[in-house]
């Protein structure tokens, strides 16, 4: 793998050639879906291959990993069955009952639920902070804290957190810094490059990229802290099976030039937002008045495929504007090449209800595809007019 990262410098050929080579038996240029659970053994003890069972590994999923840990400039990659597997394995490797981890005050409804009905019941202690000011993460960090979990471009409000920064911090309390890359992909940013340790991926959503699977991914820096999250992901079971590792492996061989298009459409997307009378506020790193966006030009590629906005007239009309949208599908997830809407108090954020992570009631995200620009802005305006 290391003579391939030295051969490849662009991330669009790594993206392509990284972890897949032409298949020895056959010459197949597309690496091959090894749907098997067992392995034939050269003698009791004697691994043919290396593989004995594909819990613990599999040559499909084994080609996606070592993809994924080149894309993110990491030691090592570990998929998972869904991005939440791959949160619970590393929730589990880097903490004890009575340990503590600082999580974001705008995060995914999921990952919420994780800490606070699934952790909290384990022992493990939580605390929020918002990520984007480094005084609050300090402030909230304790004698026991063990890591800081960040999204940045978090999930639904697009807050930006200086990697750089928060590294700084985590490294000053012995903490480890986990950095959930997923609305940005590593086309667009590569945290462990900026100080992160750990990188989580949905890669249900912009690595697959077109709705079609469900997975997750670990890609860490240290190689003693891959050799533990690979002792939990074989013991808890929750690996990516092959055929998902192939459709993921699949996607991201398009990830760049799909990127280009999501950011450019969801660019001209936001700006029209803006300047519209029904909408009270919009979200997205990409414009000069979001208070992120300086960091977000400094440590990002481009801003994303991503805009959250507020529609005047509150609850109600933000849903009348969700049920309206023609081109735009009503539905959940993210990063597929079709455009979707939501509105993330009712659906995605439901589980974040009352609690310090609650989202506006008035709040809509859009997953913006790479459908024509055009066709997008004009079923946005015809979805917001008089509502």
């Amino acid at each position: 793998m290391s003579e391939q990262r030295d051969s490849y410098k662009s991330f669009e050929t790594l993206a392509i050639h990284a972890g897949q080579t032409a298949d020895p038996a056959t010459g197949a240029v597309v690496p091959p879906i090894y749907q098997v659970s067992t392995y034939k053994q050269d003698g009791v003890g004697g691994l043919r291959g290396g593989y004995e069972y594909s819990r613990s590994g599999n040559p499909t999923r084994g080609a996606l990993e070592e993809n994924l840990a080149a894309l993110e400039g990491g030691r090592r990659g570990l998929a998972f069955a869904s991005g939440m597997a791959a949160e619970d394995c590393l929730l589990r490797t880097l903490l004890k009952p009575g340990e503590h981890v600082v999580i974001p005050d705008d995060a995914y409804g999921g990952t919420f639920r994780l800490f606070s009905k699934v952790a909290e019941r384990w022992g493990v202690e939580w605390s929020v902070a918002h990520t984007s000011d480094v005084a609050s993460v300090r402030a909230a960090v304790r004698e026991n804290t063990k890591a800081i979990w960040v999204e940045t471009p978090s999930n639904p409000l697009l807050g930006i957190t200086d990697i750089g920064a928060l590294a700084d911090v985590a490294r000053e309390s012995g903490a480890r810094l986990v950095v959930d890359n997923t609305f940005a992909s590593p086309y667009l940013q590569q945290p462990l490059a900026l100080g992160a340790d750990v990188v989580v991926h949905s890669t249900t959503k912009y690595m697959g990229g077109h709705s079609d699977v469900v997975g997750g991914a670990l890609v860490v820096r240290e190689e003693e802290l891959a050799e533990q999250l690979a002792f939990h992901q074989n013991a808890m079971g929750a690996v990516a099976g092959p055929f998902d590792a192939w459709l993921v492996l699949r996607g991201v061989k398009t990830l760049a030039v799909r990127m280009e298009r999501h950011c450019a459409n969801a660019s001209r997307i936001a700006q029209m937002l803006t300047a519209h009378p029904q909408v009270t506020e919009v979200y997205y790193p990409g414009l000069p008045s979001h208070p992120g966006h300086e960091t977000a030009a400094k440590q990002m590629r481009a801003f994303g495929g991503m805009v959250s906005f507020r529609v005047r007239g509150g609850e109600q009309a933000a849903v009348r504007v969700c049920d309206r949208t023609r081109l735009f599908t009503l539905g959940e997830s993210l990063g597929g090449v079709e455009s979707l809407i939501e509105h993330p108090g009712l659906m995605t954020h439901a589980s974040a209800a009352g609690s310090a992570l609650e989202v506006p009631e008035d709040l809509v995200r859009l997953s913006v595809g790479i459908e024509s620009g055009d066709d997008l802005l004009a079923d946005l305006q015809q979805a917001l007019a008089d509502v």
